[in-house]
């Protein structure tokens, strides 16, 4: 018998707030910045609400989450079972692709990430619109930070990250957070 679906919420110091958490016995199936979100939750997803203190998937995902964002993870991945069945085709290849070549700390820009996962025709790859299509699964990402979608930029800056208010100002965090641009006067996370 398969390990139920279950939630959780995690506390974050992003701008963004705290995040909702869904794990599989397969491993983390979705992660969403904004507790409310659960737009990449498939309909009719039997989710149990689960007591961080006695389910071991919520301890070690909650555990692993608040050691990065204290900055006492800086590890390449979080080394956590990923549970990929909200992926499909050309999304799963570049998400997976981004998972394991773009370690903490590091940036690829969305046509860099086009070009390093392939999949992508010629004609696609010179008109720019294999790195257009890197940013809109980049936005689709079913699980965020976990697979690092904050990590791919813009050729010309920081790029987009999702909708609403604290969008860019939670990936800035992200990037901080992980070295990746310098802090300005008002960061307020760790050490960096």
């Amino acid at each position: 018998m398969e390990a139920p679906v279950i939630r959780f919420t995690v506390d974050t110091p992003l701008p963004s707030g705290r995040m909702r958490v869904a794990v599989t016995g397969r491993g983390v199936l979705w992660a969403a910045f904004h507790e409310n979100d659960t737009t990449q939750l498939p309909e009719g997803l039997d989710l149990a609400d689960a007591d961080i203190s006695t389910d071991r998937r919520a301890r070690a995902v909650t555990a692993r989450l608040s050691d990065y964002f204290t900055g006492a993870w800086r590890r390449p991945g979080f080394e956590l079972p990923i549970d990929w069945s909200l992926t499909t085709n050309l999304q799963r290849r570049v998400l997976q692709c981004l998972y394991e070549t773009v370690p903490f700390g590091e940036t690829i820009t969305y046509g860099g990430l086009a070009e390093r996962c392939g999949g992508f025709d010629a004609e696609t790859a010179r008109t720019g619109q294999a790195a257009r299509l890197v940013g809109t699964i980049m936005g689709t990402t079913p699980i965020a930070i976990l697979l690092p979608a904050h990590r791919v930029v813009a050729a010309d800056g920081i790029g987009g990250f999702g909708s609403g208010p604290d969008a860019l100002p939670t990936k800035r965090w992200l990037l901080t957070l992980e070295g990746c641009i310098p802090p300005t006067l008002d960061w307020d996370g760790p050490e960096v």
